[in-house]
């Protein structure tokens, strides 16, 4: 029972960060691999403000997510549309994404050790809780609980609202949405912009009981990246699934096996979906 209710904790927060790859990879079709960096940066801001004011991350994060859907709107205007312009296919915009994106995971992280180039942690809510009796961090709990507010309000804009909609349509197929007089370029932008915004309230979030540094952003893109080809690239409903089955599976390693072991058994997930269902648990596969 603890292994499945840390894990359930853990998998919800990490939904956060995979659905916000997926609106900016199975939408936009940008393969963003600063978006760790952007996570530690929503991270960086919930320690600064709570150190300095004291803070709560939950209101921290109602300040960063408008800021992170600005700058992410601006960088897929300014450095990512483009790329998108000039693309010939598809194949071709993903390999210039991934070298664009890659270059400014690094400045983001230059810029983050010029800010704070130590660890951060902070210690918020960190009293013992009780859930089917197992003991938690009250801090694990709220973080979880505030993800499943922010995963429950996207997936019912994306599937109750006109804009929603759009997405989804764009994110199907890209041409069939320019038939039916959807504005591609706009809802991609909208798309990028949104999935930063969320990927920063991840960062608030999870700051609250994970230790981080500026350098440690890889190791969440690579999770997030993890989660959505097992989920599905464009599949929200996957992601969240996706997300919930990887922290069971981490949580279970790290209790019964060596914390040490958490990162291969995630990347033996990842080659193992490769391989044998690369459309992803609930993708379909291509005819």
């Amino acid at each position: 029972m603890d292994i499945l209710v840390s894990g359930l904790l853990l998998g919800g927060t990490y939904a956060l960060v995979a659905m916000g790859l997926n609106l900016q990879y199975g939408v936009a079709r940008i393969m963003n691999l600063a978006s760790g960096e952007m996570l530690v940066l929503g991270a960086l801001a919930a320690f600064w403000l709570f150190t300095a004011a004291q803070l709560s991350p939950v209101l921290t994060m109602i300040m960063v997510a408008p800021l992170a859907f600005v700058g992410n709107w601006l960088i897929y205007q300014l450095l990512l549309r483009p790329l998108v312009r000039r693309a010939k296919n598809q194949g071709q915009l993903e390999v210039d994404s991934i070298l664009a994106t890659f270059g400014m995971s690094f400045a983001l992280v230059g810029i983050m050790v010029a800010i704070h180039g130590e660890y951060f942690t902070y210690s918020y809510l960190a009293n013992p809780f009780q859930i089917l009796g197992t003991t938690v961090a009250l801090n694990r709990f709220v973080a979880f609980v505030v993800a499943v507010i922010i995963g429950v309000a996207l997936v019912l804009w994306l599937n109750f609202t006109r804009p929603g909609t759009a997405v989804r349509a764009v994110s199907v197929n890209t041409e069939a949405a320019k038939l039916v007089g959807i504005n591609v370029p706009r809802i991609s932008a909208l798309s990028f912009a949104l999935g930063g915004a969320v990927t920063a309230a991840g960062g608030t979030l999870i700051s609250t009981f994970i230790t981080l540094d500026a350098s440690v952003g890889v190791i969440f893109t690579m999770k997030a990246l993890i989660i959505v080809i097992m989920g599905g690239v464009g599949d929200m409903r996957g992601s969240i699934i996706a997300a919930l089955l990887l922290g069971l599976v981490e949580t279970a390693v790290a209790t019964l096996i060596d914390p040490g072991l958490t990162l291969v058994s995630a990347y033996l997930i990842f080659l193992g979906i490769l391989l044998f269902r690369p459309q992803g648990l609930f993708g379909k596969r291509a005819t």
